[in-house]
């Protein structure tokens, strides 16, 4: 899926090209490691997956914990700068080569001034990012480390192995060598 299908789908709409579509949109990559969103950086602009996988960090008192993983087919950002236009708490990083496609801010604010369709995609994308949100904060209140990563296995089981052992037992707040048995317990 590229971002214009993925605008086709929000909306249910057919538009044929992205020059259709009332913002702009360009394409990007990201080599694996690099920074897409630094800490303390005024985020200006929303990036559409079309392959890889970025994740998303916060400094916590004496580390860096890992908000969540982002996947092909999705929008990542530094959303709260994004909205306050005040520096990022987040850092978003490549953890694979990523080609992804992107609209700026200025771009998309102007859209919203003349397009009834840009905001309601806009208002559409601001649901599910809140809903996927509040999602996550209830299965970190109710579930344990070993169903959330049978879940994420389960829902993403072709990037697993993309993704550093040590980012998922900080994504599930657990040490390494406990990820290491609930996988062995897992596979046995």
């Amino acid at each position: 899926m590229n971002f214009l299908e993925f605008y086709n789908k929000i909306l249910d709409t057919a538009h044929k090209s992205c020059k259709e579509i009332p913002f702009s949109v360009g394409k990007t990559s990201f080599k694996k490691g690099s920074l897409i969103t630094e800490y303390n950086h005024i985020e200006d602009k929303i990036y559409f997956i079309n392959s890889g996988i970025a994740e998303m960090t916060i400094k916590s008192y004496m580390t860096e914990k890992v908000i969540d993983f982002f996947f092909e087919n999705e929008l990542i950002c530094g959303y709260t700068s994004f909205l306050t236009q005040e520096p990022t708490d987040v850092q978003i990083k490549a953890l694979m080569n990523c080609e992804m496609e992107v609209v700026k801010k200025s771009d998309l604010m102007l859209a919203y001034e003349s397009s009834l369709e840009a905001n309601k995609f806009g208002r559409i994308c601001t649901e599910q990012g809140y809903i996927r949100k509040s999602d996550r904060e209830k299965n970190f209140l109710t579930k344990t480390a070993e169903e959330l990563y049978v879940e994420m296995f389960q829902s993403r089981s072709q990037y697993i192995s993309e993704i550093p052992v040590n980012k998922i037992a900080k994504y599930l707040g657990i040490h390494p060598e406990s990820l290491s048995r609930i996988r062995k317990k897992i596979n046995s």
